[in-house]
């Protein structure tokens, strides 16, 4: 398999992850410092449905171009 086959099959398996069950990250920071002490706040962010449409249309678009690239080299 070539590098582009792989590459849009685990694109287009993520995106179906994030469209299906949705996907968060942790986002922290902190918001008071006082001599040793820190007061930090953690956010979780979701990733949105249409990041995952993207993701599939794209990987479906690199295996699509593999595959004709494949078929014009035979």
């Amino acid at each position: 398999m070539k590098w582009q086959t792989i590459a849009g099959i685990v694109l287009a398996g993520l995106g179906v992850f994030v469209v299906l069950r949705g996907m968060s990250y942790g986002s922290g920071r902190t918001t008071m410092r006082v001599g040793d002490f820190q007061a930090s706040v953690e956010e979780q962010r979701s990733i949105p449905t249409w990041v995952g449409g993207v993701a599939i249309v794209g990987g479906l678009l690199l295996v699509g171009a593999s595959v004709a690239r494949r078929g014009r080299a035979a």
